[in-house]
């Protein structure tokens, strides 16, 4: 088999700032046939997330030879991953679908697996009245221990560990896995919180009485950060659990990345997808706080036209991306020009990788190619320095087309959980600024808006009308000023789309504790849940649904349960 691609490891390279070969790295790989032959081949790891998808450690200067196995269909390096943080219930019609005059639901019998940094396994709310954990198993891949079967890393506690550590008067002597970041937490206490430690329960979340699965995500050197081979493993994880109990599960996503051609064909996003088919399951993922970021441009550029795309950055951090897609057919040049004048020179698509300093910054620009799952071609650029910041200013990147056809392109800078606002374009634009893995096709994308108002939340990214885009995201849900559990007790207020996401999450499992547990509704799962929480939506306003803003509308669980009474 012939090698597409004779650069990825050196993007990998660029991604960890590696310079020797024999660092270990893992790989998305997309397989067919006995994939552990492989990595007993090249003396790494295979670990099978399922029939088609696995990730392999291997040696960083072993990936060109995966090329060489017929069992590999396509190879993705994976990416990082910032959390984002940024009397809802009622506004969202939780809390009528949760009276026992009403449908009386409680999403027990449910799983809610929750995806994230962490939980704060003590706070009141993850814990029933007898004093026993709501917690069934809790993954943290930061701590060396003995990991669930199928993976190499990490450290499973069950229920009855969390419960002896409750018990114990020093839990953490006992189950020492902490949140502390908080925003793993948060995220819980949103979708299914019990409200234990609020008065009058004032502060549950929406399936207060479903069981948890946590999963800590870890391993990455950056604080608050994962990698999307951490996601692929969590969300297996959860969902391998969840059926060997015979419990439907409702999975929150709250992080994203820009890195990537936010159209779904990513190897982490296909996955994604496929998992949403696999056993009785509902993934709902955040579509990230990138709308009024700066960090999304788009053009259309003509034959001989060029074109001065400017960003600026502030000094303050030491690595930026920019990751271009464009139309393969189309022949575009580029040339990056520093804030004090110098230039890469015209860099072409001939030239596969492209390496320079600029201003004391390693530039390095990589053209790759398109692959049997996408037509588009990327060009990514990375800027890193490690002895200090980026040089400030505005730096400029030129486009000159030669031969073009189509003539669209889009670019994305990383998100503010990465470099903040103060890196950004100085003309973005405000589409296409989903995160993934929120732009996955089966998941349900949620955005946020300012419930009390009503009115929609600049942060939150938004879908595109553009073609060759799927419309999302799906629905909207509240995301500012959420009260919701606090790491180390008590509660406190939240703001961004991370906040949103758990909302849809917590729906999701009522609607699943009426459907599938209760009989009503056996087959409420996947893309039927998703199809009812659009149409129950609210569409507040005279505009056409779905848009790029508010997707189909927004969360109104009442009228969807109303709308599957009738339907049943």
């Amino acid at each position: 088999m012939d090698t597409p691609f004779i650069s990825i490891d050196e993007l990998t390279k660029f991604e960890l700032d590696i310079s020797s070969g024999t660092q270990q790295v893992e790989i998305i790989v997309k397989y067919n046939g006995n994939i552990r032959k492989v990595a007993a081949e090249l003396n790494g790891e295979a670990e099978i997330l399922n029939s088609n998808y696995a990730i392999l450690t291997v040696q960083l200067d072993q990936i060109s030879e995966l090329y060489k196995f017929k069992e590999i269909e396509y190879i993705e390096l994976p990416k990082k991953l910032p959390f984002f943080l940024s009397t809802n219930l009622s506004l969202a019609c939780i809390t009528q679908v949760q009276r026992p005059t009403s449908f009386g639901l409680s999403g027990k019998d449910v799983v809610v697996g929750i995806v994230d940094s962490g939980i704060d396994y003590t706070h009141p709310d993850f814990i029933n009245d007898d004093g026993t954990s709501r917690i069934l198993f809790l993954w943290d891949q930061t701590i060396a221990g003995i990991p669930p079967a199928g993976f190499k890393d990490g450290t499973e506690f069950t229920n009855r560990q969390l419960n002896t550590a409750l018990a114990s008067g020093q839990p953490y002597t006992i189950v020492p896995s902490r949140d502390t970041i908080g925003h793993g937490t948060a995220v819980a206490g949103i979708a299914a919180g019990n409200g234990r430690a609020s008065p009058a329960r004032s502060n549950r979340g929406a399936a207060f009485e479903a069981s948890i699965i946590a999963v800590k995500l870890g391993k990455s050197d950056v604080e608050g950060f994962t990698r999307t081979t951490d996601v692929m493993r969590a969300i297996k994880y959860i969902s391998d659990r969840s059926e060997e109990l015979n419990m439907p599960c409702s999975i929150n996503l709250s992080y994203g990345t820009n890195n990537g051609s936010h159209d779904g064909t990513s190897l982490f996003e296909t996955f994604i997808d496929s998992m949403s088919e696999k056993w009785k399951t509902v993934i709902s993922a955040a579509t990230g706080n990138e709308g009024s970021s700066g960090h999304h441009f788009f053009s259309r550029i003509k034959e001989n036209e060029i074109l001065n795309i400017d960003f600026v950055t502030d000094g303050s951090v030491n690595k930026i991306y920019l990751t271009l897609w464009k139309n393969f057919v189309d022949n575009i040049t580029f040339e990056l020009v520093s804030p004090s004048g110098k230039s890469t020179g015209i860099i072409r698509p001939v030239e596969t990788i492209t390496r320079i300093t600029l201003d004391g910054v390693q530039v390095s620009v990589l053209y790759g190619q398109p692959t049997h799952y996408r037509t588009n071609q990327e060009v990514y650029f990375l800027l890193s320095r490690k002895d200090k910041a980026i040089s400030s200013g505005v730096w400029r990147l030129i486009a000159r087309g030669e031969k073009i056809v189509d003539g669209a392109f889009d670019i994305w800078l990383p998100t503010i959980e990465d470099v903040a606002n103060t890196t950004s374009f100085l003309l973005p634009n405000v589409e296409l600024t989903m995160t993934l893995p929120s732009t996955a096709k089966n998941v349900i994308s949620v955005g946020g808006y300012e419930a009390v108002t009503g009115i929609s939340s600049d942060f939150s990214g938004r879908g595109s009308f553009r073609r060759g885009y799927f419309i999302k995201p799906d629905i909207v849900a509240p995301a500012v000023n959420i009260v919701t559990a606090k790491s180390g007790g008590g509660y406190d207020s939240f703001t961004g789309t991370s906040m949103a996401a758990p909302f849809v999450t917590g729906s999701a499992a009522l609607m699943m504790q009426w459907g599938i547990v209760q009989g009503n509704d056996p087959f409420l799962y996947g893309q039927r849940v998703k199809s009812f929480l659009c149409k129950g939506a609210e569409r507040k306003f005279p505009i056409k649904y779905p848009n790029p803003i508010w997707g189909w509308g927004t969360l109104s669980l009442c009228n969807t349960m109303n709308i599957l009474t009738d339907y049943n």
